[in-house]
């Protein structure tokens, strides 16, 4: 189960004035998720980001999603990734998450993106 509220394509992330739409600067201090190109789901703080779309993530972890047990959160810290590596950033409900039991949570991991 995927938690967010706003999904954006790491293409338009930083075109606020051409999308219309908010970009990466109104969710700095604020818990996103991250998909990557090769399927992983990283969940933190964003605390930058630059023109190439690399960002810093504080407080992170990898959401590790199985069929046979419960959600793995695996502990990363402080984290940069790579902005050719992002597929999908949105913004994390902090109180529907907060309520989610990851031990009762069962998914297929997310296959690579092709983009």
């Amino acid at each position: 189960m995927y938690v967010g509220i706003l999904l954006i394509s790491c293409k338009n992330l930083n075109c606020e004035e051409m999308s219309g739409g908010p970009g990466l600067e109104s969710l700095v201090d604020q818990q996103i998720s991250v998909i990557t190109n090769d399927g992983r789901n990283i969940v933190g703080v964003l605390k930058g980001f630059d023109q190439a779309t690399n960002i810093i993530l504080d407080e992170s972890h990898e959401r590790v999603y199985s069929t046979k047990e419960g959600v793995q959160q695996l502990v990363l810290g402080l984290y940069i990734i790579r902005g050719d590596n992002i597929s999908i950033v949105g913004e994390v409900d902090e109180e529907l998450d907060s309520n989610l039991d990851m031990s009762k949570l069962r998914a297929h991991p997310l296959k690579p993106i092709i983009h």
